[in-house]
């Protein structure tokens, strides 16, 4: 049984992760909070104090740390014996962070994909370029490393496992789709980190059809999809964390990631990638001053974890699955709701924070009961589902399933206190 986390991040997903944390504390133990700035750290503190999230009486500290630096990182992960690192932080540190658990032997949990700041969009599966080169060394440290616990990547990654588990014998497609249906009133913003999300979108657009990978350019191919409770919906193909580590781990053909965008979030997009103002690539202003572009967007759009006061409406992520079962073609929509108000009521984070940052905690639970904790790197599709979204489904972001016109949440009988076996979904639809 693992006790103690640290997480590393002081955004809106860190507030997400450090709430859900503090209302399992009896299963995960004292919650250390660090980031570059101790003040975003206690904030969060406060906040949880403030909605009394404890469960039981326990350590809450917040902590100054640059994650980069791999000895600071490790020491504050020794004094506060930490032994599950959730890493919410910028995607540039996740190498850093995983060097230190390696070292430590604490458990390492992330939600997106490691980047280097010089680069974009490299080449393809991304997971090959950093993470995957040190599986090796987590095994023989005995490390369990989670990759991609987030939404998307984690939550779909385990809707395609759920789904060639369960609901098919062969699967002939993948496509995922990221629905955010919400409206934060600003003129302008992004649900999350401005330089991490403009970087998804200035490269190419890689997605796996074929068994091969196709590259294409951002806002090329378009599709409406008519979707639960958000209705028929514009989505754009794009690359993303999951297709990268699922054409690897599931014999699919052809895997694709499907988000929606509205007009001005485009017409925005477009301008700035024009004028030269998404390059990640440092330049020297006529002052003197060298400047990376990218950064300067981001300084002067909102935080977004200021947007959450105001947000409404509701998200929809999913996969939806073709593929042959018992002979017959067949298809599943498998997908999850979550609402912007409902999530700022309970953490005082937006939806797009919340579906990040609640599973990240249910995989800390799963490594400290001991079914995730594999002492080895591995993605969530390579892990047991089921535990997953069942204890997802207890902590607030339930699973549902569109079969044709039957449309339901799933039941996995997973709960905080233990596992409690239920029939299969298969079974419980027959």
């Amino acid at each position: 049984m693992r006790k103690n986390v640290l997480i590393i991040g002081g955004g809106g997903v860190a507030q997400v992760v450090a709430h859900k944390c503090a209302q399992h504390n009896d299963v995960l133990g004292d919650i250390n909070i660090a980031s570059r700035s101790i003040a975003k750290c206690r904030a969060i503190a406060d906040s949880i104090r403030a909605k009394k999230s404890m469960k039981v009486d326990g350590v809450l500290a917040a902590h100054s740390l640059d994650a980069l630096d791999v000895e600071a990182t490790k020491k504050l992960i020794e004094s506060t014996q930490s032994e599950i690192v959730i890493n919410v932080g910028s995607a540039f540190i996740n190498m850093s962070v995983l060097s230190a658990c390696i070292g430590t032997g604490a458990a390492y949990i992330d939600t997106a994909i490691h980047e280097d700041p010089l680069k974009i969009c490299e080449t393809p599966p991304w997971y090959d370029n950093y993470e995957w080169k040190r599986r090796d060394e987590c095994t023989a440290a005995g490390v369990t490393a989670v990759l991609g616990a987030g939404f998307d990547p984690g939550v779909v990654n385990a809707y395609a496992a759920l789904a060639r588990d369960e609901y098919f014998d062969r699967i002939d497609s993948i496509d995922i789709i990221d629905i955010n249906a919400g409206d934060h009133g600003r003129w302008f913003a992004t649900n999350f980190d401005p330089e991490i999300n403009f970087r998804e979108f200035t490269g190419q657009v890689w997605s796996w059809q074929d068994r091969q990978w196709r590259s294409n350019k951002m806002f090329e191919i378009q599709k409406d999809w008519e979707l639960p409770v958000v209705g028929t919906r514009t989505a754009y193909m794009t690359g993303h964390d999951e297709i990268h580590s699922l054409s690897r781990n599931l014999d699919v053909p052809d895997i694709r990631f499907w988000m929606g965008f509205g007009e001005r979030y485009i017409n925005v997009f477009t301008v700035l990638k024009n004028l030269g103002l998404l390059s990640e690539q440092p330049i020297r202003t006529a002052e003197g001053q060298e400047v990376v572009p990218l950064k300067v967007v981001k300084a002067v759009l909102p935080d977004p974890s200021s947007l959450a006061p105001e947000y409404t409406g509701k998200t929809c992520i999913g996969d939806v699955v073709r593929g042959v079962k018992d002979g017959k073609e067949c298809e599943v929509f498998i997908y999850n709701i979550a609402d912007h108000k409902e999530a700022y009521l309970e953490v005082g984070s937006q939806a797009i924070s919340y579906t990040a940052g609640v599973p990240a905690v249910a995989a800390a639970i799963l490594i400290a009961k001991g079914p995730w904790d594999v002492k080895t790197m591995a993605n969530v599709e390579e892990l047991p589902p089921r535990p997953f979204l069942g204890l997802l489904g207890d902590m607030g972001l339930p699973t549902r399933i569109k079969i044709g016109d039957e449309d339901r949440e799933l039941v996995f009988g997973e709960t905080i206190e233990g596992t409690v076996q239920s029939p299969s979904p298969m079974t419980a639809a027959a």
